[in-house]
């Protein structure tokens, strides 16, 4: 087409004609703005201005597509660092603590967050009667015997390896009802999520103990091998015998609950500072501002003691040759 005006205007031009009669305004005024452009230097600010110009409506345009692109794709960026997608329909709400600052964790929301039941009974234990109960806890006591020949007074380092091993069985347990739930077309009685509570739970006992705790690189290692061992032997147990797999969970509650007791002592004693408590700790279990390091491992104890129960009843529940559906879950038992 371009080639056809073209011709025209130069047959035009040879017969005499105007050359105003062939190019349009906006051609003109395109062409002498290029021509202003392209003046030699000592039109120095004229060309500037219209390099100015120029620049302008280019990021003009730019900008333009970029608002264009957004909005066809649903992506917003509201800064450098965040990108929010609209296109999904994914809206996450603000939300506030009780005294209007704004909840700064997305690991876990506020409806989540608890006040521990430091009132159980931290003495309990399941005397072995059965040659499996027996299996179990001298299974768990030998466990124990090598992580104090490991760690000895080092109880932060400690409670560290030990939130790394006790958050696998309910891991694996809800896992595995969930699996068979699904091939069974069966409800499990509410002992699916029970199970992925407790492995929650121990994981954020984890997350609060890093806040005090930096592991060195062996430890690091040991945490690697150790879950990985731990993991795969325990799913299979829970394959096996799940009521073996419970009791054994259960002696490494009765375990953790010790360990956290002769934590707590070290504290008492003045052999480990009384710190003050992370942000974390205080939102999650509701303790004071003022709450310190003793406060913490005085809830997260509560807790394990709480795991203990749970897994000595689930365990009692299958010795009596009946399935967990059977009897309800106890849900939110903290």
């Amino acid at each position: 087409m371009n080639r056809v005006a073209l011709r025209s205007v130069i047959g035009g031009l040879r017969s005499g004609g105007s050359w105003n009669r062939y190019i349009s305004t906006a051609a003109v005024a395109r062409n002498v703005e290029t021509a202003e452009f392209l003046k030699p230097q000592n039109d120095g600010v004229l060309g500037a201005f219209q390099w100015r110009r120029m620049m302008s409506t280019g990021s003009a345009s730019a900008q333009t597509s970029e608002e264009k692109d957004q909005k066809e794709s649903g992506v917003k960026k509201v800064d450098d660092s965040m990108v929010v997608s609209n296109y999904w329909g994914i809206m996450t709400p603000k939300i506030t603590r009780e005294d209007g600052t704004e909840w700064p964790w997305n690991c876990f929301k506020p409806w989540e967050s608890y006040q521990a039941d430091t009132s159980i009974d931290l003495s309990k234990h399941h005397v072995p009667k059965t040659f499996q109960d027996k299996i179990a806890f001298r299974t768990v006591k030998f466990l124990r015997v090598l992580s104090d020949l490991y760690f000895k007074e080092r109880h932060g380092c400690h409670a560290m390896m030990l939130e790394t091993i006790a958050a696998v069985p309910g891991m694996v347990g809800g896992m595995v009802l969930h699996l068979r739930s699904l091939r069974k077309f069966e409800h499990s009685g509410g002992w699916i999520k029970a199970l992925l509570e407790e492995a929650e739970n121990e994981r954020m006992h984890l997350m609060t103990v890093a806040e005090l705790v930096k592991p060195v690189w062996h430890e690091r290692l040991l945490v690697l091998a150790a879950q990985g061992v731990f993991f795969n032997t325990f799913f299979v147990l829970y394959l096996l015998s799940p009521k073996v797999a419970h009791r054994v969970t259960g002696y490494l509650e009765e375990e953790a609950v010790i360990s956290y007791t002769e934590y707590l002592k070290a504290i008492e004693n003045g052999k480990i500072e009384n710190v003050p408590a992370p942000a974390i700790a205080i939102d999650y279990w509701r303790l004071p501002k003022d709450a310190t390091l003793h406060d913490v491992i005085t809830v997260i104890r509560a807790d394990e003691a709480h795991h203990r129960d749970v897994n000595h009843f689930a365990s009692d529940i299958q010795f009596q040759g009946k399935e967990l559906s059977e009897a309800p879950a106890p849900i939110g038992y903290h």
